[in-house]
């Protein structure tokens, strides 16, 4: 148990500091970035996973030989009113962080949910008001505003994309069929549940720094995957020309795809958070360079490869703290 603990703390350590920070700077997920995507879910399943794990393990290391057996032994000094002394004061402690830290976690997860929930709700009934439906189809809203504004609004069967009479104006017919397509690619790829969990973390942990960092690769990430939907009936060129003139409304402070970020339009339409849009320039500038000077699609061998980590990390921490009490 002993081992199993610094292992696991460890591997939480270095999955929370040294490799986002390394991933954020790497050039190759604008190569794949589905898999950078799925890299960046396991790094925080993982790490999350361990920093529970090792404080849990550690504080049952005097009362059991794997994690069941001291989670039985725990239950029964609960439950059963039996004897503690086996458990020293920092036993006691790495135990109540663990539960902490888990409660912690769930709870800022299910808050930003709501939260998000009732600001796309507001939203609605805001775009019921002040929005007319578009000859573009019927989950495809206009607001009256002279700025170019795209964004999407995710709610199942409610969802609806969102364009401003000055978009529309300034955007060739192709050109607003790439940018339909872009926002269809958010609500249809589900991103928003993404973009949910990257921005709870980040609430949850906002000391550490790696959180910001993947909170903002996988708002990049999400509209690279986008822009590759969109790629596949449109032109580059028509897609490069409609992010830029979608980008050129940017003195509008809208939303950003990323969660937090919000703004409000001269006509009181208050976009929420999550609502896919543009993105900050950084991310546009990104995009843009993407597209002019492409790179080859990241190597099987190396894409295949980047996924089995992915799979390792997160078979990793579960086996250490499953397995053996499976076998024991």
């Amino acid at each position: 148990m002993f081992w199993t603990s610094y292992f696991l703390a460890v591997l939480a350590i270095v999955l929370a500091w040294p490799v986002p920070i390394l991933l954020s700077r790497a050039h190759w997920p604008a190569r794949d970035p589905f898999t950078a995507m799925v890299l960046w879910q396991a790094i925080g399943l993982a790490g999350g996973l361990s920093m529970i794990g090792a404080m849990l393990v550690y504080g049952l290391e005097p009362i059991g030989d794997n994690l069941i057996a001291g989670l039985r032994a725990l239950a029964g000094m609960v439950f059963q009113n039996e004897p503690t002394t086996a458990l020293g004061f920092w036993h006691l402690f790495a135990l109540s962080a663990a539960a902490l830290l888990t409660a912690h976690l769930v709870f800022t997860l299910l808050l930003t949910y709501y939260k998000i929930e009732r600001q796309r709700r507001k939203h609605r009934e805001l775009l019921a008001l002040l929005a007319s439906p578009s000859e573009h189809g019927t989950a495809t809203m206009v607001i009256n505003h002279d700025s170019p504004v795209a964004y999407c609004l995710p709610g199942g069967a409610r969802s609806v994309t969102v364009l401003s009479d000055g978009l529309m104006a300034a955007l060739e017919p192709a050109e607003l069929r790439a940018v339909l397509i872009h926002e269809n690619a958010h609500l249809n790829q589900r991103h928003h549940l993404l973009l949910w969990a990257f921005a709870a973390w980040r609430q949850a942990l906002p000391w550490l720094p790696t959180t910001r960092l993947a909170q903002e690769a996988v708002n990049s990430l999400i509209e690279m995957l986008a822009d590759d939907v969109a790629l596949k009936t449109e032109s580059k060129a028509t897609l490069i020309k409609a992010i830029a003139i979608v980008a050129s409304g940017s003195a509008l402070p809208q939303a950003a795809p990323a969660f937090g970020q919000s703004g409000r339009t001269d006509q009181g339409l208050q976009l929420p958070d999550g609502a896919g849009g543009s993105g900050p320039a950084s991310t546009t500038a990104s995009r843009v360079s993407r597209l002019l000077s492409p790179r080859p699609p990241l190597p099987g061998a190396i894409r295949g490869g980047v996924l089995a980590v992915c799979v390792l990390l997160l078979a990793m921490p579960t086996a250490l703290l499953i397995v053996p009490g499976l076998l024991g």
